[in-house]
């Protein structure tokens, strides 16, 4: 219980000194600062990573889930009437199925185990989820949360760059929320509330969708 204590607290300083950088760097992710800052931690008070991610590892996959689910609360705030649901249902089918084909279809050019092939699979979803559909899917969960938190990193890291001839921020919260997952979403957020919501909106439904389609398409793949 102690080590777990003190992991927290580290945890914690390490995200409320990364606020103030990010702020300064906002082209930076928050996450990245915070997950630079841990390791400067730990490499200060000698604390091998295997405890530390032995300790912290359950609690903060515990709390993944109840943020996850919070993002209900600014999907309650969007107003809905005035959504191009055509648009919206187009955009989200696109935006599952290439983001699952392509880099399937790299790793599986690269000559990659299966397993890992069905890891790269899982891009598509924000991590919570994409756990669940690993285990569904019998891929390698460690490589399946690295994937995710690279590619929302990445996403999120060149979004000012990609995005700035946008200017519409439902747009350029959609697109955030659909590529780079819960930390394009904080993004988002940094943008204004109207791309957060939107960026919520848009990882909450992509990761419904692809949780449904993606195992029974490949289980139906694998009985044929």
């Amino acid at each position: 219980m102690f080590s777990i204590l003190i992991g927290f607290i580290l945890t914690l300083v390490a995200y409320l000194a990364a606020k103030p950088i990010n702020r300064r760097f906002p082209q930076v992710p928050l996450l990245v600062i915070g997950m630079f800052i841990v390791i400067g931690l730990l490499l200060i008070f000698k604390i091998p990573y295997e405890n530390y991610n032995q300790n912290m590892n359950g609690l903060f996959s515990h709390l993944l889930g109840y943020v996850t689910v919070a993002l209900a609360i600014p999907l309650a705030a969007m107003r809905y009437d005035d959504l191009p649901l055509k648009a919206m249902f187009g955009i989200l089918v696109f935006a599952s199925v290439s983001a699952v084909a392509l880099p399937m279809s790299l790793a599986y050019l690269l000559h990659m185990a299966d397993s890992t092939i069905m890891a790269f699979a899982t891009r598509a979803v924000t991590t919570p989820i994409a756990i669940n559909i690993a285990e569904l899917l019998h891929s390698p969960v460690t490589l399946v949360i690295l994937i995710v938190i690279l590619s929302g990193t990445i996403g999120a890291a060149f979004s000012s760059v990609i995005l700035r001839n946008i200017n519409d921020e439902r747009a350029s919260g959609l697109a955030l929320g659909l590529a780079a997952h819960a930390i394009g979403t904080a993004q988002a957020w940094q943008r204004g509330s109207v791309a957060g919501r939107y960026a919520a909106f848009g990882m909450a439904v992509n990761a419904v969708f692809t949780a449904i389609w993606l195992p029974t398409f490949i289980i139906f793949l694998n009985k044929m």
